[in-house]
């Protein structure tokens, strides 16, 4: 159901996404692809990719990306440029340690099986390798809650049924709610191979980065 969705939105998704976030996404994506701290050359796995956003940001870095998401509406609408794989995130055709650094945008609480995604993020990556995922999140501070909770749920349905498919913008701001809280969620990451998993607010809490190491001499 997701992916049809996702197949479906995929033409006017980066516009909506400007749009909705008033540009911040943009930011949060350089700061992502900032906090991997890799060299130029590196090989990164970008998850979940979308129309490639974030496999952009890793090239303009001098990185390496690699996209890979199961929607081929999305991956129809990449502007190219960049090595793009039709694929499960939590079934990687790829070998064992062969990435250097890996991200994800926006995609966590459209996982189904969120331990089996990190299991596969972790065997992908190379002792040392660097992650970070992007996700919404929502601000600690009770009157910025409010206020995201409102914009989320009443004026961004509203903007996607305007410029793209009204049932797919209801559906994504609610599907927060499929996330596990911020303490669970990072203790899965750690569990999975990041121990020294940290998360990190943006603008006020709109927003989070997951960010962690491969734990080097253990493979999970």
């Amino acid at each position: 159901m997701v992916t049809a969705m996702f197949d479906i939105i995929a033409p006017r998704y980066d516009l909506v996404n400007r749009i909705m976030t008033v540009g911040l996404d943009v930011g949060w994506r350089r700061r992502t692809v900032a906090s991997l701290g890799l060299g130029p050359g590196a090989s990164v796995i970008d998850l979940a990719c979308g129309t490639g956003d974030l496999c952009f940001a890793l090239r303009r870095r001098g990185l390496a990306p690699v996209g890979v998401d199961l929607s081929a509406g999305m991956l129809a609408a990449s502007r190219g440029g960049v090595p793009l794989v039709r694929a499960d995130v939590c079934t990687l055709p790829f070998d064992d340690a062969c990435f250097d650094g890996a991200t994800c945008g926006f995609a966590l609480r459209n996982v189904v099986d969120l331990a089996s995604f990190l299991a596969e993020l972790a065997r992908v990556l190379r002792p040392g390798a660097r992650m970070a995922l992007l996700e919404v999140a929502e601000p600690p501070n009770p009157l910025l809650r409010w206020g995201h909770h409102t914009y989320f749920s009443k004026v961004v349905p509203r903007i996607g049924a305007a410029l793209s498919n009204g049932a797919a913008y209801r559906y994504l701001p609610r599907s927060v709610a499929y996330l596990p809280d911020p303490p669970a969620l990072l203790a899965m990451v750690a569990e999975a191979g990041f121990p020294d998993a940290r998360r990190q607010l943006l603008t006020g809490g709109i927003a989070q980065l997951l960010v962690g190491t491969r734990l080097v001499g253990t493979r999970q």
